[in-house]
C-alpha cells in the first residue's frame, strides 16, 4: 500500500509540475513593433501589442504573430505589352505596413499573394494605355498611379501602401538595339550643333575684336593727328610770340638805319647761296658796301672788348 501510495503522490506532482509548465507557456511576452492575433473559442477576440499578455488556458489562442514595421516585397519581372505591341518586362518594390491586424489576419486569403497578384494586373492595365517610349519616361507617373490604386485595393485588407517602385524596365533586344542606335544618332546630332554653335561663336566673336581693333586705330590715329595739330599750333604760336618779342626788343633799342643795311646785306648773302636763279639786287648796294667796309675796321680794333659790331655800326652813325 506505501508502494503505491508513492507513486500516485508522484504522478500527482507531475501534473502539478506539467499544469504549472502550460500555465508559464500562456504567458506571451509581445516584442515592440509586434502584435498578436488572440482568438477565443475559435472567434476574433482582441489584439495584444508590446508588453506582457496572459491567455486563458485551454479557451484563447494565439492566431496570427503580425510585424508592424514597414515591409519590402521585391516581385519577379512580369511580361507587360504596351499601347504599341512590345513586349517588356517589368519588375517592381512595393513598402508596405500594416495597419489593422484583425483585418490582416481575417480580410483576405495570403495577403501578399495577394498584393503581388494586384500589383501585377494594375501594372498591366496602366502600361497597356502607354507606349514604348512613354513606359520608359513615365516612371514617377506610374509609380503614382500604382500606389493610389493599390492603397485603395488593399485598405480592406488592412494594408497600407507607402511607396512603388519599378526596379527595372527590360525591352525586346532588338528594340534595345534601335534604341541604342537611336541614342548615337542622337548623340552626333547634338555634337554636331554644339560644333556649328562653338564656330559661330568663334566668328562673331573674331568679328567684334576686328571690330574693335578698327575702331581703337582709327581713335588712335585721330588722337594722334590732333595731337600733331594741336604741337604745331602752339609750335606756331611761340614762333609768333618769339617773332612779336624780337620786334618788341628792336623796338626797345630804337633801331637806327644801319643795323637794317646790316640785316638786308645778311638777306642778301643768304638768297646769294647759289640756289636762288633770280637775284634782285637793292638800289643801295654801294652803301651796304661801304657800311662792310667800316664794319671791317671796327671788329679789327682790340679795344672793342666784345661789344656787338651792329651796336658800334648804330654809333658811327650817330657819330
Amino acid at each position: 500500500m506505501r508502494f503505491v501510495g508513492g507513486i500516485g503522490l508522484i504522478i500527482f506532482l507531475l501534473l502539478i509540475v506539467l499544469l504549472l509548465v502550460y500555465l508559464f507557456t500562456r504567458i506571451k511576452i509581445v516584442q515592440q513593433a509586434s502584435c498578436l492575433v488572440v482568438q477565443r473559442l475559435g472567434n476574433f477576440n482582441r489584439v495584444c501589442y508590446s508588453g506582457i499578455h496572459f491567455l486563458l488556458p485551454f479557451i484563447e489562442s494565439v492566431y496570427a504573430r503580425l510585424s508592424l514595421k514597414e515591409q519590402v516585397i521585391d516581385f519577379p519581372p512580369q511580361p507587360v505589352i504596351t499601347k504599341d505591341n512590345v513586349t517588356i518586362q517589368i519588375d517592381t518594390v512595393i513598402f508596405f505596413q500594416i495597419t489593422d491586424p484583425k483585418q490582416y489576419a481575417y480580410g483576405v486569403n495570403n495577403p501578399l499573394l495577394a498584393l503581388e497578384n494586384l500589383t501585377a494586373t494594375t501594372l498591366r492595365n496602366i502600361i497597356g494605355d502607354l507606349e514604348l517610349d512613354e513606359s520608359l519616361t513615365s516612371r514617377d507617373t506610374i509609380n503614382t498611379r500604382m500606389r493610389i490604386i493599390l492603397d485603395e485595393a488593399s485598405d480592406p485588407w488592412g494594408v497600407k501602401v507607402n511607396r512603388v517602385e519599378l526596379k527595372n524596365i527590360v525591352p525586346p533586344i532588338d528594340i534595345q538595339q534601335a534604341m541604342e542606335k537611336q541614342m548615337r544618332a542622337e548623340r552626333e546630332k547634338r555634337e554636331a550643333i554644339l560644333l556649328a554653335e562653338g564656330q559661330k561663336q568663334a566668328a562673331i566673336t573674331k568679328a567684334e575684336g576686328d571690330k574693335e581693333s578698327i575702331v581703337l586705330r582709327a581713335e588712335a590715329y585721330k588722337e594722334q593727328q590732333i595731337k600733331h595739330a594741336q604741337g604745331d599750333a602752339e609750335a606756331i604760336r611761340l614762333i609768333n610770340e618769339a617773332t612779336a618779342q624780337g620786334l618788341s626788343y628792336i623796338k626797345k633799342v630804337d633801331v637806327n638805319q644801319s643795323v637794317i643795311n646790316i640785316k638786308s646785306l645778311e638777306t642778301f648773302q643768304k638768297v646769294a647761296d647759289g640756289k636762288a636763279t633770280k637775284i634782285i639786287i637793292p638800289s643801295d648796294i654801294q652803301n651796304m658796301a661801304g657800311l662792310v667796309t667800316s664794319l671791317s675796321e671796327l671788329v679789327k680794333d682790340d679795344k672793342i672788348n666784345g661789344e656787338d659790331a651792329k651796336s658800334i655800326v648804330a654809333k658811327e652813325n650817330n657819330i
